[in-house]
């Protein structure tokens, strides 16, 4: 398949363009800032994904779309970049006549009970609101889109140090976070992109929001 990936040089679109390339795809791995890819079947793209026209020309004649965009948790301006990259690129996916668009949003808008999302919870982290208020809001925007075969990925609570490594083991679940026996819910960024690989070639969500842990 030709599938493009969008933020292919961050913590989570490395993973995911690694295991698209691992599996023989042709990727086009897109990011503000990218190296030379030394792999016949990776090529990179740098483009800032604010230019919906330039973005679309990039996107074209691909099979698939997944989006790892992040505005930069750093960032003083977080949340409006977040929402206006997000919604550039989803303008540029219809643009360039690709259906099916894949995004990786965040873990906050999981609901931990009914009609309470983690993100409002008393104790959910100061420095991460911010992003997963982003993140959570353009899921909101991304319900009413018709046009594409979309699909929004939550990933579970704990990835970022988990050091299992790629095992290709995991439990899908939908708007609820997926626990362990210990209550925790955690997956491995690599076995993250077994999850999003496996959905771009076997694809079983369709313009709803899923989740994927051990």
């Amino acid at each position: 398949m030709k599938i493009a990936v969008i933020g292919t040089t961050g913590f989570v679109g490395k993973s995911i363009t690694n295991e698209l390339v691992n599996r023989n795809h042709s990727v086009t791995g897109i990011s503000r800032n990218v190296n030379a890819s030394d792999k016949p079947n990776l090529t990179v793209v740098s483009a800032d994904v604010l230019n919906v026209k330039e973005l679309a020309e990039i996107l074209k004649d691909n099979e698939a779309v997944v989006s790892a965009y992040n505005a930069g948790w750093e960032n003083p301006n977080l949340y409006n970049d977040f929402i206006a990259g997000s919604e550039a690129i989803q303008e540029a996916v219809k643009l360039a006549g690709v259906k099916r668009y894949i995004v990786i949003g965040g873990a906050g808008s999981l609901y931990i009970s009914e009609g309470v999302q983690v993100v409002d919870m008393p104790d959910f982290p100061k420095g991460f609101y911010i992003g997963a208020s982003a993140a959570r809001d353009y899921h909101n925007i991304l319900k009413e889109e018709n046009e594409l075969d979309w699909v929004f990925f939550s990933p579970p609570f704990e990835m970022n140090h988990i050091e299992t490594g790629r095992t290709g083991k995991y439990r899908l679940g939908t708007d609820f976070p997926v626990f362990d026996d210990d209550k925790r819910s955690v997956l491995s960024v690599e076995d993250l992109a077994v999850v999003i690989a496996d959905e771009v070639e076997h694809p079983k969500h369709h313009q709803t929001r899923f989740t994927a842990a051990y």
